[in-house]
């Protein structure tokens, strides 16, 4: 989907040129979202762009809204010279690709809430569809997970769950303690930051899916660039769908901290 530029569309019918131009900035701004925060020097190289250029289509999308700078974290100690900049796309330019009904899933889940009787109940309801949600959702996940070993795992997950539109990637955490599952897109964030119990939910089945207890980091619906999953090294490949550990406590932990930031 093209990004919605500010200010109505400038381009000229027939004008060549300008459609080009507005064809690679959202080609940035994809690759944003596909891969998370970026530098400039990351696009380019990924984009087949000049840094220049790639800068330039950057300057655009700032003053739009569509993406805003921060300094580029960096995991361990930083060299000499000024950090990296990263650009990250704002809510502004998340909207853009969003194709969820943000609007009527708030409002399904607030009835949920209130025809329970709300408080507690309401809560308790809401958690009861969002595991029930989740659950479906990625069911059809476990055959492909049984199919691999342990440690292909969270690749495969991050695969299956791109395709659904959450353009998710693994790597290797800091300190090779373990993986980071990075999803770059919520399709349901703004529905997410109202209600935590789709973010606890999904981390649960993470969980139950990869055989071992797993820890969300960060969240897009509080205000991260990426929803972050910390999956630990284990010593032996549990299957999916039966966490190492022998009591429900462990998916129950992990999810506590679903939905917000770390501290």
């Amino acid at each position: 989907m093209a990004v919605h530029h500010g200010g109505g569309d400038t381009r000229a019918p027939g004008y060549p040129a300008q459609d080009e131009y507005h064809g690679t900035r959202d080609k940035v701004a994809r690759s944003i979202l596909d891969h998370g925060p970026s530098t400039a020097a990351e696009l380019a190289q990924r984009l087949g762009l000049t840094q220049a250029a790639v800068r330039r289509h950057l300057d655009a999308l700032v003053s739009e809204g569509v993406v805003s700078p921060r300094e580029k974290r960096v995991y361990g100690s930083r060299g000499r010279g000024r950090p990296a900049r990263a650009f990250a796309l704002t809510d502004h330019g998340r909207s853009a690709f969003d194709q969820a009904y943000d609007q009527l899933a708030v409002d399904a889940l607030r009835w949920i809430a209130q025809a329970a009787g709300g408080g507690e109940e309401g809560r308790a309801a809401v958690a009861a569809f969002a595991r029930a949600r989740a659950v479906a959702q990625t069911e059809r996940y476990r055959a492909e997970l049984e199919r691999v070993a342990p440690e292909e795992r969270a690749r495969v997950l991050a695969e299956a769950l791109s395709r659904d539109g959450y353009a998710a990637t693994a790597r290797g955490a800091p300190a090779s303690s373990g993986e980071q599952l990075c999803q770059h897109h919520c399709p349901v964030a703004h529905a997410a930051e109202r209600f935590p119990q789709l973010c606890e939910a999904e981390t649960e089945v993470f969980s139950r899916l990869l055989g071992t207890h797993v820890q969300r980091l960060a969240t897009i619906a509080h205000g991260d660039g990426v929803c972050t999953t910390f999956i630990p090294k284990t010593a032996s490949g549990s299957a999916p769908g039966a966490p190492k550990t022998s009591k429900t406590t462990a998916a129950t932990a992990s999810a506590s901290t679903a939905g917000r930031n770390p501290a």
